[in-house]
């Protein structure tokens, strides 16, 4: 893998990048399901990011490209208004402000309706700690609408029979939305800093400016419902039941304010249902 992406890595990064992807996408598609000791040889593991040469400071790349949070709302409700596996995923990656792996990988198992709790195990986790995920009603009604259609221990679930939805289906959720959007002259999804289309992660960004900017609640409740908390004064907080609710607290503002329609903008409801399985 490390031969096909050296002679463009540093020329062309952000198109090596995406070969990567693409490739380690049809890999996983076409490996076998049964075969537990797949290793996906297009993963970007350290050891394939260190046999690519370095990058200089000028082409490293930028933070994700991240929606302003002051278009959540809109573009919440042009997300549900699509149909799908794949735009309630996205929906309810961004109600919870969770990683693609960790929402494509979410299991029936892994969710408490009743006390409205989501256990991320810790081999699913980035930090490899166990994350407990308060759901907000509107994270809720996604899993309610999806469990009218369960087809296997995954929440979202893929093509293939008892494999999770693609990573890729998301992203290309968002770029068929946007082009939707200039197809039919309106302005695409954009972070205005970079001028760049947002994409699937930025919106973990989008959160965290929301809490920073329009929220009293301190910065470690962010980080934390963000699993970015690290050390053991924050770690011991962070277990705190205390800490869990305020965490709660802050996914149900977040909750309400991506549902806030914008002035003068019609009102989008909420649409609990998947009407086409999948796309």
């Amino acid at each position: 893998m490390s031969k096909i992406l050296r002679r463009i890595w540093i020329e062309k990064n952000e198109t090596a990048r995406r070969v990567r992807g693409r490739i380690e996408a049809i890999l996983d598609y076409a490996a076998d399901p049964d075969d537990t000791n797949y290793v996906n040889p297009a993963a970007f593991t350290k050891q394939l990011r260190k046999k690519l040469p370095k990058l200089p400071d000028s082409r490293r790349p930028k933070h994700h490209p991240a929606l302003p949070y002051s278009d959540a709302a809109g573009f919440m409700g042009a997300l549900r208004l699509q149909e799908g596996i794949s735009p309630r995923a996205l929906e309810f990656l961004i109600l919870t402000a969770a990683r693609t792996g960790e929402v494509i990988g979410a299991t029936w198992s892994e969710i408490d309706l009743e006390s409205k709790v989501w256990t991320v195990p810790a081999v699913r986790m980035k930090g490899k700690r166990q994350h407990k995920v308060p759901l907000s009603n509107a994270a809720i009604a996604v899993l309610e609408g999806m469990h009218e259609f369960k087809l296997s221990r995954f929440v979202f679930p893929g093509d293939r029979p008892d494999r999770p939805l693609s990573n890729m289906a998301i992203e290309m959720l968002l770029r068929r939305m946007n082009d939707a959007n200039e197809a039919a002259g309106r302005p695409r999804w954009i972070d205005p800093k970079q001028d760049r289309d947002a994409v699937v992660h930025g919106f973990r960004s989008t959160f965290r400016d929301w809490a920073a900017e329009q929220t009293s609640f301190p910065s470690e409740i962010a980080e934390a419902a963000l699993a970015h908390a690290k050390g053991d004064k924050t770690e011991a907080s962070y277990q705190r039941g205390d800490f869990f609710d305020k965490r709660r607290k802050l996914m149900d503002g977040w909750a309400r304010y991506c549902a806030k329609p914008a002035a003068g903008a019609n009102v989008i409801p909420i649409l609990k249902g998947v009407s086409q399985i999948p796309a």
